[in-house]
């Protein structure tokens, strides 16, 4: 397909959030934190605002030239993982009266795996209308090749059953215990063991 891609800064921020609000409205965890509709069209492009904040910060943004698709990537080093804030501040900056929106975070946080150091899709999204045409495998590509030619596992969380299939194909392995959102929907932490 060969869509050209570039690495996103602080001046993209706008077109981040934007683009993550429309690939992630309906998306069954984004509808469980903020299970009304119209509350969520509010909300919903501060709270993934979080995970670009932190994702621009500390790791890297791929963006499609085009804005219709992104990957946030961070590279988590092996060993106990700091005091993370980011459920917090997911919760602080959209939604402060939302349990939901900083638990997520904390259950997804809590099964992720520090024993090895390992490259973290955060989050990837593609807009409504441009998905299923393989944007999302043409961003996950280079990252999987480096972490195959540097021996480095990567790491994700599956939030639909579609995604989850996306990611097998990829070469990711479901981890055997899902992420049960309490009266919502599951998430899957995936491995991928580097490939050669």
């Amino acid at each position: 397909m060969g869509v050209p891609i570039r690495q996103a800064g602080e001046a993209d921020r706008e077109v981040l959030v934007q683009l993550l609000d429309r690939a992630f409205m309906q998306d069954p965890v984004s509808s469980w934190v903020f299970p009304d509709e119209s509350h969520r069209r509010q909300v919903h492009g501060a709270f993934l605002g979080v995970f670009i904040d932190v994702a621009l910060a500390e790791g890297r943004v791929d963006l499609a030239e085009d804005h219709a698709a992104m990957a946030l990537w961070l590279d988590v080093p092996a060993g106990a993982p700091e005091e993370d804030g980011t459920p917090a501040r997911m919760r602080e900056a959209a939604d402060p009266d939302n349990e939901r929106a900083e638990l997520v975070g904390r259950l997804t946080g809590e099964l992720h795996p520090h024993d090895r150091a390992h490259a973290y899709l955060l989050m990837i999204g593609v807009i409504p209308e441009r998905q299923g045409e393989g944007l999302g495998t043409e961003l996950i590509a280079p990252v999987l090749e480096r972490c195959d030619r540097e021996g480095v596992p990567a790491y994700l969380e599956a939030s639909s059953e579609r995604s989850r299939g996306l990611y097998e194909r990829l070469g990711f392995v479901f981890t055997g215990t899902a992420v049960q959102l309490p009266r919502g929907p599951r998430m899957w932490p995936m491995w991928r063991e580097p490939r050669g």
